[in-house]
């Protein structure tokens, strides 16, 4: 008998008691009747971000507009079920083999990450998410609840692994991988201690002087496992930022970087004017990041002017009247900010124009084709004349060759950075670009 001992008192939806007990009914019926079923393990994206920066009530009033959306995806035979925190699980059934199951959780997985999409209302701020999700089908995939709920959990880190915002159903190779993402997370609790993060820096150059001159550095992290080498950002930054460790790693290579920059500075390079780092969305949205970002300055004896912060669109997006706060208080120490991989996501001028920002960059996607590619040549200059208009820097990523780089320069683009000059590398590998660059 269903009673309010089984559902959510939030969303209202089925809880986790209640999910596993259709869950069971459903595997019987299943197997009675030679059908199919599908599990879906929902997870909703940089939602502990909306926590922290508007508080409890606002993720409250996210979570029952989300269930609102995923009940409106689903028939009324379906079960949509509240997994705990910000997860969500849904059951499928009936279907009457494995292609219509397939494809029907195909559509139902495209059409949840549609309606999540849209933009919420949270009680007069706007908030964007969107949801990773992994789905498993019985017999296939899993004999049991747990089973079956474990192989969804794990194709939904896989459809975060692989960007979020998409879906991704289970598959036998998922197993390993989520093994070796577990041990890579459990390695990466001891990497800051132990002293394996490396901050590595490459070149920014001044693309209008003769030769050209480097002006700066951004500062990127590298990962120096003492069994696997060196390990690419891509695979345990998303991690580091999943289980927040990425606050006190991006703290450790805010402060790196900053100290390395006075060094060079101290040590007669005085055409160095910026230090570029990045900060990833769960940094950027913390209470206390202009403080963090003071202290920083303060013990490294470096000028607020040298430092310029890089975020991205969708950090901007995400939080937009707190992001505005953020960045005026940056303004006001005499940080500047940077608008990374700028024409791959919103690109909105109406947006454009609240953030007080000092420079765009133009993601490397452009530049690579940009000697053959209309359209990219289009982007790219539309990009150097919102730039000045707005007067604003701009600086363009993954410059490879000199004819991209004679390009840029003849379009108005005053700064680059790319393997032409330099990939990044260590401090102590860099002592051989000082103080010129000539090509």
């Amino acid at each position: 008998m269903e009673n309010c001992c089984y559902f959510d008192t939030l969303t209202e939806l089925p809880n986790r008691a209640l999910l596993n007990d259709r869950l069971k009914q459903g595997i019987v019926q299943a197997v009675r009747h030679k059908l199919w079923l599908s599990v879906f393990f929902l997870d909703l994206d940089r939602f502990k971000i909306l926590n922290d920066t508007l508080g409890h009530f606002a993720g409250d009033l996210l979570l029952q507009n989300v269930a609102k959306r995923l009940r409106s995806c689903v028939r009324e035979s379906d079960t949509v079920a509240r997994f705990g925190g910000d997860e969500f699980v849904i059951l499928l059934t009936d279907f009457v083999d494995e292609q219509s199951a397939a494809q029907h959780s195909a559509e139902i997985a495209k059409k949840i990450l549609d309606v999540l999409s849209q933009p919420f209302d949270l009680s007069g701020n706007q908030f964007i998410t969107s949801g990773s999700i992994g789905f498993t089908l019985f017999p296939k995939d899993g004999s049991s609840v747990d089973e079956l709920i474990k192989n969804a959990d794990t194709a939904m880190y896989q459809a975060k692994a692989s960007g979020r915002n998409n879906y991704q159903h289970f598959s036998d190779s998922m197993r390993s991988d989520a093994l070796t993402r577990s041990t890579l997370e459990n390695d990466l609790h001891h990497a800051l201690p132990n002293q394996e993060l490396v901050v590595y820096y490459q070149p920014l150059i001044d693309l209008q002087t003769t030769p050209n001159q480097i002006i700066g550095f951004e500062a990127l992290l590298r990962w120096n496992h003492p069994r696997k080498g060196l390990i690419s950002p891509d695979d345990f930054i998303p991690i580091a930022e999943e289980t927040g460790m990425i606050v006190a790693i991006g703290e450790w290579v805010l402060k790196t970087a900053c100290k390395q920059f006075k060094i060079w500075r101290d040590q007669g390079q005085p055409q160095l004017k910026k230090i570029c780092v990045n900060l990833s969305a769960r940094q950027f949205l913390q209470n206390d990041l202009a403080h963090s970002i003071w202290q920083c300055l303060d013990s490294t004896g470096l000028d607020a002017r040298f430092l310029e912060i890089e975020i991205t669109e969708t950090v901007m997006m995400q939080h937009m009247s707190e992001v505005i706060r953020v960045l005026q208080q940056l303004m006001q120490m005499g940080v500047t900010v940077s608008l990374d991989d700028f024409g791959t996501g919103y690109s909105s001028l109406t947006y454009l124009k609240k953030f007080p920002i000092n420079s765009l960059k133009i993601d490397r996607s452009f530049v690579r084709d940009i000697l053959n590619d209309p359209d990219d040549k289009v982007i790219v200059h539309s990009i150097i004349l919102i730039a000045r208009q707005m007067r604003l820097e701009i600086i363009a990523e993954g410059i490879e060759n000199n004819e991209q780089a004679t390009y840029l320069m003849q379009a108005g683009c005053r700064f680059g950075q790319g393997f032409l000059y330099s990939k990044p590398l260590p401090a102590d590998g860099l002592i051989d670009l000082f103080p010129l660059l000539d090509y």
